[in-house]
C-alpha cells in the first residue's frame, strides 16, 4: 500500500534502523517522532546488551504512541555494488523481523522499503528480495504471522512494489 507506515495499524511495524539504534532520518526518524520517547528509552536499555547491530540484524521494542504493539528495528545493508553480502543481509532483515514478530504472537506486520533511502539499495532489487523473503517465510511457517503489508511512501516507491508483486505472480 502507499502511505505513511506510522499510521497503519498492525501488530508489528518494521523500522529501517541504523546499527547504533540511535534514531535518524527517513523512516527511522518518522517512527521515532510518531511513536514518542518511549521507543528510544527502550532502545537505550537494549543498546548496552547488544552493542552495535550489524546489517541483517534486528531488535524489538514496544511501539509507544504508534498504532502497533511492537517496532522491529532492522539494520539494512549499505549498498555498495550488490557483491558484498548486501542481498543476504537485506533478506535477513525481513526474515529476522518476521521471526521476532512470530515470537511475540503478532499476526500483522508492516515493512517499509528497508535500505532504499540513504543506504542506496536499488529499489527494484530491494523489492524483489523483500517480497521473495516474505513469501518464503509465510509458505514455510504456519505460525501467527498471517498478513504482511509493504507500506511505501510515495507513488514511485509504490509503483516499484506493485510491479515486483506482479512479477512474482502476487
Amino acid at each position: 500500500m502507499e502511505g505513511d507506515i506510522t499510521r497503519v495499524p498492525v501488530d508489528a511495524m518494521a523500522n529501517a534502523a541504523n546499527g547504533a539504534l540511535a534514531g535518524g532520518g527517513g523512516v527511522d526518524g518518522a517512527i521515532h517522532r510518531a511513536g514518542g520517547p518511549a521507543i528510544m528509552q527502550e532502545l537505550d536499555e537494549i543498546r548496552p546488551k547488544v552493542g552495535r547491530l550489524g546489517a541483517g540484524q534486528a531488535v524489538a521494542t514496544g511501539a509507544g504512541r504508534l498504532p502497533a504493539k511492537y517496532v522491529l528495528h532492522a539494520v539494512g545493508p549499505v549498498y555498495r555494488d550488490g557483491r558484498h553480502g548486501e542481498p543476504a543481509a537485506l533478506a535477513s532483515c525481513y526474515r529476522v523481523c518476521l521471526e521476532l514478530a512470530a515470537e511475540r504472537g503478532c499476526e500483522t506486520v508492516s515493512f517499509p522499503a528497508i535500505s532504499t533511502g540513504v543506504y542506496g539499495y536499488p529499489a527494484e532489487e530491494a523489492a524483489e528480495i523483500a517480497i521473495g523473503e516474505v513469501v518464503r517465510y509465510l509458505k514455510a511457517n504456519a505460525g501467527p504471522v498471517r498478513q504482511v503489508l509493504f507500506v511505501q511512501y510515495g507513488a514511485a516507491a509504490y509503483g516499484v512494489y506493485e510491479r515486483a508483486l506482479a512479477d512474482a505472480g502476487l
